[in-house]
């Protein structure tokens, strides 16, 4: 199931100084990858809750004993498509497996689009963060 980071998690990944209790993911909610994220959910002894349904297709895969959230989303506000998110997104390493992490700007979009106070609130950092890589990836 390819799936790219988004949100604040894949803001703190990319260096940005900002927390989150959650983990976002876009995705497309094929019956295949749904399938898929049943057997992720099995795995972490996770249940999957549909809070927003009908209203959103948001699938939260939560298991609290672990303090486990993490949100997949087959759309999200500020970006066109899966496919135009995926192509910008950036393949990274982390704990000795890949892992696919949306570009900040467009994290940063959707954190704009979405307009909700909490997003504002870190859209100058996640700003900032992206100028900074900006300048020291031209450095190199």
């Amino acid at each position: 199931m390819s799936r790219p980071a988004i949100g604040n998690a894949a803001a703190a990944i990319q260096g940005a100084p900002v927390t989150t209790v959650d983990f976002d993911f876009m995705f497309r909610a094929t019956p295949t990858n749904l399938a898929k994220l049943k057997r992720f959910a099995r795995r972490l002894e996770a249940v999957i809750l549909r809070p927003y349904y009908p209203a959103s297709a948001l699938f939260r895969v939560m298991n609290d004993e672990r303090g486990l959230q993490a949100d997949f989303m087959p759309a999200i506000h500020g970006v066109k498509s899966f496919n135009s998110l995926r192509s910008r997104a950036e393949k990274i390493e982390l704990a000795g497996h890949s892992l696919w992490v949306a570009h900040l700007a467009d994290i940063i979009a959707s954190k704009r689009a979405a307009g909700r106070p909490r997003d504002k609130a870190v859209l100058e950092i996640l700003e900032k963060t992206l100028r900074e890589k900006s300048t020291s990836s031209k450095q190199a």
